[in-house]
């Protein structure tokens, strides 16, 4: 049930997101840390901190544990798909992804104006506060916790990249189409910023003869790019 807290809409507290995903956390003060964004700590200089520390912490923590979790379950993988693979399920859109899988918006805490303006759906704070949420769990339950909970949303991710090649670089392969057309090199122009310097949103379009062929966006111009390639794929009918 919808609730004011200290002025800001949420839709469930700390401790009943934990009690709904099962997640043994016995520390709140760490837990609520955690769901706590920058833009809440600026409009309530009370609370004591925000999430980012966390965050850093939990990339680390799904770096190694993603890592581990491929290399045993995929024997057969060389090294290089094996990082192929981790990068496509750590990137920022796919931990979104598992963010809204377990409605983890409904219980990020956000300044008022954030909140307004579409927080709760951003990508990029959905990622940052699912990484968060995973290095409270390792520091309060420890790496065992952490793999229970990631792990059963990892493996059908895993195999639907490994089958649909989201692993693989676009660039790479629209290159290789292009050369073999008998085109020159793709060409990638940045056409758009936007947003604060913490999380710009870049526009991307890719050429190909001087034609636009497609175009993509992401929190970096090298993302922006891959994704504009990974569209032009998708026009060009090239699998």
């Amino acid at each position: 049930m919808e609730r004011i807290h200290q002025g800001e809409l949420v839709a469930e507290s700390p401790q009943e997101f934990a009690q709904r995903l099962r997640l043994p956390f016995s520390n709140n003060l760490l837990l609520g840390r955690a769901l706590t964004h920058r833009s809440y700590i600026n409009e309530h200089p009370e609370a004591l901190e925000d999430n980012e520390r966390l965050e850093f912490l939990g990339d680390a923590v799904l770096d190694f544990l993603v890592g581990a979790w491929l290399y045993n379950h995929y024997p057969e993988k060389a090294e290089g798909e094996l990082t192929r693979l981790r990068s496509a399920l750590v990137r920022t859109e796919q931990l979104a992804y598992f963010a809204n899988r377990i409605e983890l918006g409904n219980a990020i805490r956000l300044g008022r104006g954030e909140a307004e303006g579409g927080g709760r759906n951003r990508e990029a704070i959905l990622c940052g506060t699912f990484e968060a949420l995973v290095g409270a769990l390792y520091l309060d339950a420890g790496m065992q916790a952490v793999s229970e909970f990631i792990e059963p949303m990892m493996e059908p991710v895993a195999d639907q990249i490994l089958s649909t090649r989201k692993h693989q670089d676009p660039k790479s392969i629209l290159q290789e189409w292009v050369q073999a057309q008998g085109f020159g090199p793709p060409d990638y122009k940045t056409i758009s910023s936007d947003g604060p310097d913490h999380e710009k949103t870049f526009v991307v379009e890719v050429l190909i003869d001087e034609k636009p062929i497609g175009s993509g966006s992401g929190r970096s111009k090298q993302y922006a790019a891959k994704e504009a390639a990974r569209y032009a794929l998708e026009l060009l009918g090239v699998s």
